[in-house]
């Protein structure tokens, strides 16, 4: 759709792990209420566990900090597993991976699990072709390649060429491609690497007749993309300055400066286009124009859906960068223009979303225009494509394609294949096709093209996947939260299956930085259903399925929303007779991770297991690492005295209680996660398992040379995955 930086850039600061085949797990624990309901449920949890041995667990360093946290005592004892790099960490590390892969090696089902991932896995996937001057880019992946791999040809019926194969840059997969962007003449292509997981990137350039690289080596750069001139001649990206190797994947990120990079020369000489000394937390992102006229600046602070907009007149080269929204009062995101009419996606006085013009010869508000009004569905992005409005909406977490003129006036609706998640329908200003992928929970991501005269799409690419989509259904529902919010959750799973409560059921959340969870196709989801399992998505508060409103209602002092809305899902499921709690696993990766933490120290007898995936679990020391600073925006900060009441509430490090029988849990991290840093599982991880009671086991994985999970190898992937359901086949009971 639209050229947005902001958005891309928002989609790497933010803590989220969802992988659309692959949904993240999630964590938590806590103290309740010791009711007879309690005790019933976690006699029928001890029940299920009796036939499992008895684990024990390693000794976790501990030291006696204590903080004062405006006049409040709060105990940090596992602090010394903030370093990653001691001595006692590593071997605590050692000695938590050996209990865990010992207790998952002895679950019979766990290498069928695995044949059938890797089998169901092993098909074609491409992604949406793009064209740049007489060529065609696309990805593809031959079915079990650790990293998709970047090819180009001159006609879509012509033979493709192998332009980048990531594969090739490790032996392990674990060097991925992070970012590419290609000149407007199709000759070079600047790429980024990422290793290991980590969220810092090194960008080279190719020749792309050749395929073969340049001189050109930039590093230290993070939460950036590149956009080159349209001569060609070189690129515009943002960099920090070079960190401490050493604490590289702790250290915290200010500083950010966008910089221009002159094809040919050395990283020392490019050329300092922004910065701002005095406002450390500002960062910048750049993107040139289809035409090539203007520079267009977004200003990001932290991960708040609100930024500034400047520009700089490239075909004048002596012009400064001007600003045009200077106020952090909304989301604006750069659609196009016209001469000096400006348009944008914003949610400025329309949470929903709206379509405005700003003429910078006279770029007072006042002046402002409205061209697309709000609707009663969400707008998510727009782009302009043969002289007209693309404009993707969500309608009840459902994707919907709307076409507008220049001025405004309604075309025409795309007609999708189905209930599902659209997205692409890119392409240049005067273009008349364009590609988009259809996915959902059963469909895999499917390719088709869309010409934008006729109004017709015609199928371009299918996978084909060993199962048949007619086994299973999917439906919608709506149920009422605690405070009687209405929210929709999707549930899927194999037709036929009895509503008698005993339905292993898989529930999935996210619920925060306005990130929307819609359909979409997961092997690894339909393993589990495969196996008789029930697969739910709540679209929770936190979100973005209903605008900006949906979102904030699930930030800072609302956050206990977002935990309501989940609890209630749960409970739901369990009215309706899909499942009962000791059936019932809950998952969530990152803020997902928070989210399932949270609502197991609220509600540990509603829940029977838990997989926990790269989580925040320390709610009063995250904004101390990387780029957590940036999500004091969504979550507030210890700091703060009205915001520190709220998170130390529902931290769940913090609230943890000796002596309580908490679900069967598996907390998953990566030694090279530089985005929510391990220490949060390794504190969690070692606070569960001394405050635990029962024989349910707490374990956590810890994957080594991985991050948060972009760029993991398929390899990681399908042994993570395998792992993760193998685990719940043994705690849940289940019969496969």
């Amino acid at each position: 759709m639209q050229w947005n930086s902001r958005r891309f850039l928002l989609s790497l600061l933010i803590t989220v792990i969802i992988c659309k085949w692959f949904p993240s797990p999630a964590i938590g624990e806590s103290s309740i209420a010791r009711s007879s309901e309690y005790h019933v449920q976690r006699r029928l949890l001890a029940h299920t566990m009796s036939d499992q041995k008895h684990l024990t667990y390693p000794s976790s360093p501990k030291s006696d900090q204590v903080d004062n946290y405006h006049g409040t005592q709060v105990a940090d004892p596992y602090r010394p597993l903030e370093n990653p790099d001691s001595q006692e960490t590593q071997a605590w590390v050692e000695a938590q991976n050996k209990v865990t892969f010992g207790y998952l090696n002895e679950i019979p089902a766990r290498e069928k699990i695995k044949q059938r991932l890797t089998k169901l896995w092993d098909y074609e996937k491409y992604s949406i072709p793009f064209k740049e001057g007489d060529r065609y880019f696309f990805f593809k992946n031959d079915g079990l390649q650790n990293q998709s791999v970047l090819y180009t040809l001159t006609s879509l019926n012509g033979e493709s060429k192998v332009l980048l194969d990531p594969n090739k840059l490790s032996a392990d997969g674990t060097v991925a491609l992070s970012g590419i962007a290609i000149t407007e003449d199709g000759k070079h292509l600047a790429y980024g690497l990422s290793t290991s997981g980590s969220d810092w990137q090194e960008w080279k350039v190719r020749d792309i007749a050749t395929a073969k690289d340049l001189q050109d080596h930039l590093k230290w750069i993070k939460f950036s993309g590149a956009s080159w001139t349209h001569d060609g001649k070189g690129f515009f990206y943002s960099r920090y300055d070079e960190p401490n190797e050493k604490t590289k994947l702790e250290d915290v990120n200010y500083y950010q400066k966008l910089f221009y990079h002159k094809l040919g020369t050395p990283q020392s000489e490019d050329i300092l286009i922004y910065h701002r000394s005095d406002k450390k937390e500002w960062g910048f992102n750049g993107g040139v124009t289809e035409d090539g006229h203007y520079l267009i600046v977004s200003v990001w602070l932290g991960t708040d859906h609100k930024n500034l907009v400047f520009y700089k007149d490239l075909t004048h080269s002596n012009d400064s960068v001007t600003e045009l929204i200077s106020e952090f009062d909304a989301d604006y995101s750069f659609i196009d223009h016209d001469e000096s009419v400006f348009y944008f996606r914003t949610d400025l006085d329309a949470p929903r979303g709206r379509v405005i013009a700003i003429d910078t010869k006279n770029p007072a508000k006042g002046n402002w225009r409205e061209i697309i009004p709000q609707g009663a569905e969400t707008l998510e992005s727009v782009g302009i494509i043969n002289n007209q409005f693309v404009a993707d909406y969500l309608n009840n977490a459902r994707s919907q394609i709307k076409i507008f003129d220049l001025k405004g006036v309604f075309v025409r609706e795309v007609e999708l294949p189905g209930i599902g998640s659209a997205g692409g329908f890119n392409g240049k200003r005067h273009d008349t096709e364009t590609f988009y992928s259809f996915t959902s929970f059963t469909v895999p991501g499917t390719i088709y093209r869309y010409n934008l005269v006729s109004g017709k799409s015609e199928l371009f690419r299918q996978p084909k996947v060993d199962f048949n989509p007619n086994d299973y259904e999917t439906k919608q529902v709506f149920y009422h939260s605690k405070d009687g919010t209405q929210v929709p959750m999707f549930i899927t799973h194999k037709k036929g299956i009895k509503l008698d409560g005993n339905n292993p059921t898989y529930l999935y959340g996210y619920g925060g930085f306005n990130v929307s969870i819609t359909p979409s196709f997961s092997v690894s989801s339909l393993i589990w259903m495969e196996m008789g399992g029930v697969y739910a998505i709540p679209n929770i508060r936190g979100g973005g399925e209903y605008g900006e409103e949906w979102h904030q209602a699930g930030t800072k002092l609302k956050k206990q929303n977002v935990f309501d809305d989940f609890i209630g899902a749960a409970e739901w499921l369990i009215s309706n007779n899909y499942t009962k709690s000791n059936k019932l696993a809950i998952g969530g990766g990152s803020n997902g991770g928070l989210l399932v933490g949270a609502c197991m120290t609220q509600r540990p007898d509603l829940f029977g297991a838990a997989l926990p995936a790269v989580g925040v679990m320390d709610m009063l020391r995250f904004h101390k690492f990387t780029i957590g600073w940036a999500w004091t925006s969504e979550y507030g900060s210890s700091e703060n005295p009205e915001e520190f009441k709220v998170l130390y509430a529902y931290s769940p490090l913090h609230k943890l209680v000796g002596g309580t029988a908490y679900p069967a849990t598996m907390i998953t991290t990566a030694d090279h996660d530089d985005r929510v840093v391990p220490a949060h599982s390794f504190k969690f991880a070692a606070a569960l398992q001394t405050a635990h009671t029962g024989n349910a086991p707490v374990l956590i994985r810890i994957e080594t040379k991985a991050g948060h999970g972009a760029g993991k190898p398929t390899t990681k992937i399908i042994e993570e995955a395998a792992d993760k359901w193998s685990f719940l086949v043994r705690t849940l009971d289940m019969k496969v």
